[in-house]
């Protein structure tokens, strides 16, 4: 197959062509030209845009395809898809399934159904049996099978004894835990924030304090084993404070925020859109913006789109009722470009570059003789995301019929080529 890019501004720090607007030529997977200009004849797949970016393809670091087990709300072929149409050519998937990852079989079943495809799906192995936070699971075994890290997905560590273990073991044979900080004890079945808005709905609210205090556990624990640790999440000032702090001291921890945590604050909370209902929970203008900061500086490495898909009937319920999360994986471009503040160039570093160097994966480069792993991209398009352009199974989303500004036009990979019908 031969596919030509027109006229699109590289970005790649790694590649010897960035910052240059040239044509690409892609035949059999592998980038064959890079020129000022590259002539058409014959080239039946040409990728055309106004205002059109190529940068080495994205890397989701979290995201639940719900398969096995849930694959009424996705499974792995409509995850696919929703992540190509989001322009993802890799994706790291949550154990959180039914059962949960939490062996090597479970590991080798997602490996087994997603070799080949346009998308790069690497399973994440759970932390605990069955996410129960009791005993460790198989990690070693995991890792042999092709887990890249290990993590209970939104279900907290709380056995602290539990997490040194792991850590220790991870650091064995060089595994990366993955945590999710939030103390139960002080925030039980809680998606507000603590403030304002949870007094005006009248509900509980999460305070922030429930997720710093974890971090400051977690953070010790890491400095303690020296092990690498990363940290999934992350929603409040404090915690960025502490981040910032315990990175300054030379920790081994990276972490991520949700795309949505820069987009949404908890006042879209108070007509109780159960759409808008996630973990953590939507927090304060405030915090949004040491999370845009931390993003600036570093001390934030990773955005992700949290994607987690929901069915009507766990959805559209009683907010008390309802299952936190949203779908996010096609919208989490737009939502930091439109949000984050950040420049093309910061924004290709935490979701196609960082992601991939946490996790140990080879990183992709725009060069000639280079397998094309590549998403073309225009931060300026305007479009709608109307239900039909919706890939994922569930649409559990507050962004549908919204106007969205910044889109993928299509991505390469394992060559294949993708780009989502007009």
């Amino acid at each position: 197959m031969r596919i030509l890019i027109k006229s699109a501004k590289i970005e790649d720090k790694r590649s010897p062509h960035n910052g240059k607007t040239a044509d690409l030529l892609i035949e059999d997977g592998i980038i064959k030209g890079i020129k000022k200009s590259i002539g058409s004849t014959g080239i039946k797949k040409i990728v055309e845009a106004d205002d059109l970016h190529v940068s080495p393809g994205w890397f989701d670091m979290q995201a639940n395809f719900c398969d096995p087990g849930y694959e009424y709300k996705e499974d792995l072929q409509s995850g696919i898809r929703a992540a190509a149409s989001g322009g993802f050519t890799g994706v790291a998937l949550s154990p959180a399934t039914h059962p949960p990852v939490h062996s090597k079989s479970q590991v080798e079943y997602i490996a087994g159904k997603v070799s080949g495809k346009i998308v790069d799906v690497y399973p994440v192995g759970a932390l605990s049996h069955k996410m129960e936070g009791k005993e460790l699971s198989e990690m070693y075994d995991m890792k042999l099978s092709g887990a890249v890290a290990f993590t209970d997905d939104t279900n907290p560590v709380m056995n602290s004894g539990l997490l040194y273990r792991a850590l220790l073991y991870a650091k064995s044979f060089g595994g990366l835990v993955i945590s999710r900080c939030n103390d139960c004890t002080i925030s039980p079945g809680s998606f507000v924030n603590e403030g304002k808005t949870s007094v005006l709905m009248g509900v509980k609210g999460e305070p922030a304090v429930a997720e710093e205090i974890m971090l400051v556990r977690d953070l010790f624990l890491a400095n303690q084993t020296e092990t690498r640790l990363h940290i999934r999440s992350i929603s409040t000032a404090g915690s960025v404070e502490l981040l910032r702090n315990s990175k300054k001291r030379g920790l081994q921890v990276t972490a991520s925020v949700n795309a949505y945590s820069l987009a949404l604050d908890d006042s879209a909370l108070l007509d109780f859109d159960t759409f808008c209902k996630v973990n953590p929970p939507l927090r304060s203008k405030e915090d949004i913006k040491a999370l845009k900061n931390a993003l600036h500086d570093g001390t934030i490495d990773v955005i992700c789109s949290d994607h987690r898909p929901e069915d009507e009937e766990n959805k559209k319920l009683e907010f008390d009722l309802a299952a936190p999360g949203m779908i996010g994986i096609q919208t989490l471009y737009p939502l930091i470009n439109m949000h984050s503040g950040l420049s093309t160039a910061q924004i290709i570093e935490k979701i196609a570059l960082t992601p991939r160097c946490i996790l140990g994966l080879p990183l992709p480069v725009i060069k000639e003789g280079e397998k094309a792993n590549l998403t073309a991209f225009s931060p300026g398009m305007e479009w709608i995301l109307e239900e039909k352009r919706i890939q994922s199974t569930s649409k559990n989303t507050p962004f549908a019929g919204k106007r969205l500004k910044g889109k993928a036009v299509a991505i390469i990979n394992n060559g294949q080529y993708f780009a989502e019908p007009a």
